[in-house]
């Protein structure tokens, strides 16, 4: 289960060569505050750690890009504009969010899902962002000893190594031991008036009603006192105090009033995570009653249809479905979920024409270019899907999900070089460069690439051992 803490100590140890998990050298940052530079290369270490090795987090296409969307478009008008940020999603019920060194902010599950407005929502991004572009981070590694840093860079290794073991008893020592130093990291009482200050200005020049923030806050605190020793994380991350609240609220007197209305990709992607959540028998029944609660909510028909689909209930999800469609704006949702039903019934057909047509509505989506690679691919079309990811490749060469994706094309062509040169990508991306040097090596021995495919091979395959080399050199120096 990832917490912020956990995060603030990941920071502070990926700061050390822990020669265990390959993790870079990048100098003696104890001495001063990290580098910006420093910081994104922390933040990519964690990162690569959290989407590959923690169940945790959330691979959710659709999800993940909502999110990036409300970040970006808050990030765009931050005190830090030129910053780059990367938000992403972890599969968990406590109300939490948590800000990465690098611009690499978390949200939980369950704070999209408490959040009652999209603005509420956009306030916590906000407030993280915050904490980014101030650099809380990197003031708070930077007060650190060295010795207190190597400590916790020790410390790491010993709970990453609990977390993949099955011995219970050890992972709760381990995780304890952790608390005990991660409890003296939290954000200062200035740090967090601070992100109160500088979100809510970033709030209202995004075009949300800054009232948000603190009646969430609010909401949080009441909880706080109903529930006692069970608060919600975010509070036990981000203390609030009373002064903390009043300030907000004051500030938000002076602001301009704006009631801003919902967006349908939040309402979506709510309802999306509460029919994917537990059990889909249980997901069915609480679709069901949501929908008797609201008949003419569009957003929760289609959480019903996804509900009804994960039940393996075709006719009854596509129906449901092409009610919503037959009411609602084109929404990119909504086609998706009309594709995986197609997939499902094994209409590979039906599902690349309903994603192609999607794609020309929303060329921009993301999540869209996914799923009509799957599809192609499941589809019996993998020429069509090389085609596709080769030219959203064109932009996005660190984008993993494409290159495993390429992968799965090309091993359906019967492409062998090429499908392990893009796996090499695959492992590369993930922080796995050995496993990359195997893959261009099995690549370079597979013997249907032509010259071109060889020499790109080849010429891949030193450079990535140029690296290893250097690497070796640096944790030698």
């Amino acid at each position: 289960m990832m917490r912020r803490p956990l995060a603030l100590l990941l920071s502070l140890a990926l700061a050390f060569p822990v020669h265990a998990y390959d993790l870079p050298d990048l100098g003696d940052v104890a001495a001063s505050e990290l580098s910006p530079a420093a910081e994104r290369r922390i933040g990519e270490q964690i990162i690569s750690q959290i989407r590959w090795r923690d169940a945790s987090y959330l691979d959710d296409p659709e999800v993940e890009e909502y999110i990036n969307r409300v970040g970006h478009r808050l990030a765009a008008v931050s005190n830090n504009p030129g910053l780059e940020f990367d938000f992403f999603v972890v599969s968990d019920a406590t109300l939490n969010a948590f800000a990465l060194p690098g611009g690499y902010i978390g949200v939980h599950t369950g704070l999209l899902l408490a959040a009652q407005t999209e603005s509420e929502f956009a306030s916590v991004l906000g407030h993280e962002i915050a904490h980014v572009t101030q650099r809380h981070i990197a003031q708070i590694v930077g007060k650190q000893s060295q010795s207190a840093m190597l400590m916790m860079a020790s410390l790491l290794v010993a709970v990453l190594a609990a977390r993949s073991n099955s011995d219970v008893s050890q992972a709760a020592i381990a995780a304890g031991q952790a608390g005990a130093i991660q409890s003296q990291l939290g954000y200062t009482r200035a740090f967090e008036r601070e992100a109160d200050r500088v979100g809510l200005e970033t709030l209202e020049s995004a075009g949300f009603d800054v009232r948000g923030m603190p009646g969430f806050f609010e909401r949080l605190q009441r909880a706080t006192r109903m529930y006692e020793n069970n608060a919600p994380a975010y509070l036990r991350t981000h203390p609030l105090t009373t002064e903390r609240i009043a300030d907000m609220e004051n500030r938000v007197g002076s602001m301009h009033y704006r009631q801003v209305a919902d967006s349908p990709d939040f309402l979506f992607s709510r309802a999306k995570l509460r029919a994917n959540a537990g059990l889909a028998a249980d997901a069915v029944r609480d679709m069901e009653s949501q929908v008797a609660q609201t008949p003419n909510e569009l957003a929760t028909s289609y959480g019903l249809a996804r509900a009804l689909f994960r039940a393996g209930r075709l006719d009854e999800a596509s129906a449901r479905l092409d009610a919503v469609r037959a009411k609602a704006p084109p929404s990119p949702w909504v086609e998706t979920l009309r594709a995986e039903i197609a997939l499902a019934r094994k209409d590979g057909a039906g599902a690349v024409r309903t994603l192609e047509a999607a794609a020309r509505g929303f060329p921009s989506s993301r999540s869209l270019v996914y799923a009509l690679a799957n599809a192609r691919i499941l589809g019996g079309q993998p020429q069509e899907a090389v085609e596709g990811l080769r030219r959203a490749l064109d932009g996005r060469q660190s984008d993993p999900r494409l290159w495993q994706l390429l992968s799965r094309a090309y091993a359906e062509l019967g492409k062998l070089t090429a499908q392990h040169r893009a796996q090499a990508e695959v492992y590369l991306l993930r922080g796995s460069l050995p496993a990359a040097i195997e893959q261009l090596e099995i690549a370079s021995k597979a013997g249907d690439g032509d010259f071109y495919d060889m020499s790109a091979v080849d010429a891949r395959l030193r450079v990535l051992k140029q690296r290893i080399i250097e690497q070796k050199r640096d944790r030698d120096d």
